[in-house]
């Protein structure tokens, strides 16, 4: 089970006109928005990657708005693991639950997700909050990441898990984010 104090969001790569290009972009953005608000009212650690940001652009406005507390990390590798400000950030959190949402399932969240799988962390991808250009790149992408280990959950299981109870102090304010 996810525990808010274990746990991470990694937000990669939401960027420019190749994020307006994923399968099924309107469901994706508006997950990858309701996880990252509720992560935030939790307190939960965020670390927002962006891929060659001078290439691809910025991150989409409606997801970098929601991210303006925290600086992207800027990387050139696929994987956000090699980028030695994201391993110092994630290895500074208390935590070895690591959450990860974002574009392609493919190359970069597929790389990302065995990297943390190697350095010893529990990957829980988002697959309602993960795309590729192609359903079959985006299946391709998990069917491969499940196979070395990681966990699959959805936006939904993830504020549930993390709540853990109806009791829980900010629970009627994070389950308006899902109503």
């Amino acid at each position: 089970m996810l525990r808010i104090q274990d746990c991470s969001l990694v937000v990669v790569d939401v960027q420019g006109k190749l994020a307006q290009l994923m399968y099924e972009k309107e469901p994706l953005f508006k997950n990858i928005q309701i996880l990252i608000k509720a992560v935030k009212i939790l307190q939960v650690p965020i670390l927002w990657c962006q891929q060659c940001p001078e290439a691809l652009g910025p991150t989409v406005p409606e997801i970098a708005r929601l991210l303006s507390a925290n600086e992207p990390i800027n990387k050139a590798s696929f994987s956000c693991w090699p980028n030695r400000e994201f391993n110092d950030h994630l290895k500074s959190l208390s935590g070895n639950q690591v959450l990860i949402c974002g574009i392609e399932t493919h190359v970069c969240i597929y790389q990302t997700a065995i990297d943390l799988l190697q350095a010893g962390y529990e990957v829980n991808v988002v697959a309602d909050a993960v795309s590729s250009r192609t359903i079959e790149n985006k299946n391709i992408g998990l069917e491969k990441i499940k196979a070395a280990g990681a966990k699959f959950t959805s936006t939904e299981m993830v504020i549930f898990e993390l709540l853990k109870t109806a009791e829980h102090p900010r629970f009627k304010e994070i389950v308006r984010l899902v109503k």
